[in-house]
């Protein structure tokens, strides 16, 4: 069989600036294409150390098979290691769309006072996001406003600390460090949360929650994997985000 072409991992050059960057890695990524096909080919245990992850991301650029969401965010942060003014963060949703809930996750991405995002999606304006929202509330609303257009109510929004530059560090991601019920608050609200939270993360004052409750947070997210397959009834509308 023919083997299909494999795409050049993207490499930083002194002469980009920040966004080129991202706009590089995140192309790649695009090149890559969403997978499809029902079938994970990369096993990403979420509460693994930063290292394994990173020899699966090693391995991603290796295989250059199709990706999801998760899949995409432990690569975006493989590919931004080594750039310390780069702050890499998990964002993750929770949606309720005809009876069912459906999960996805993002790269949140802070450099010089702006907001943005890397991933992956069947749809285009749920994963990456250009570094040029003020505050991590735009940011969030965006994805929110996104998320309207497809008639996804946002149940929930968790985000996360920010990922050692170290590839190496035995310390797993911290995945939801903040966890709001957007439905069920005002955007007011949430904004004040976000904002405190971001200020809190920047003065990187924060400590991973599961330094406090491993058994509580393990419990917690039990629930998240199995009933993330119902999203395959998703699937058709979103053929364009290949592009």
């Amino acid at each position: 069989c023919v083997q299909p072409s494999v795409p050049p991992v993207p490499n930083y050059k002194l002469s980009m600036s920040i966004p080129e960057w991202l706009q590089a890695i995140q192309t790649y990524m695009k090149m890559l294409q969403y997978n499809h096909t029902g079938t994970q080919f990369f096993e990403i245990r979420k509460t693994r150390p930063l290292s394994g992850l990173m020899e699966t991301a090693k391995e991603m650029t290796r295989e250059s098979l199709p990706i999801k969401c998760l899949e995409a965010v432990i690569l975006g942060i493989y590919l931004t290691n080594g750039q310390p003014s780069v702050e890499r963060f998990p964002i993750s949703f929770k949606t309720h769309f005809s009876g069912n809930y459906f999960h996805h996750v993002v790269l949140g991405i802070y450099c010089n006072g702006h907001y943005g995002s890397l991933g992956m999606s069947r749809r285009s304006d749920l994963m990456d996001k250009p570094l040029i929202y003020r505050t991590l509330s735009d940011l969030i609303f965006e994805f929110e406003d996104s998320y309207k257009k497809y008639l996804h109510t946002v149940k929930k929004v968790k985000i996360g600390l920010y990922v050692p530059h170290e590839p190496h560090s035995f310390q797993p991601i911290e995945w939801k460090q903040l966890v709001l019920n957007v439905s069920k608050m005002m955007r007011t609200e949430v904004r004040k949360e976000l904002e405190k939270f971001a200020r809190d993360m920047r003065m990187k004052i924060l400590k991973p929650s599961s330094a406090h409750s491993p058994m509580k947070e393990r419990s917690r997210g039990k629930s998240l994997s199995p009933r993330r397959r119902q999203a395959s009834p998703q699937r058709r509308p979103c053929r364009r985000d290949k592009s």
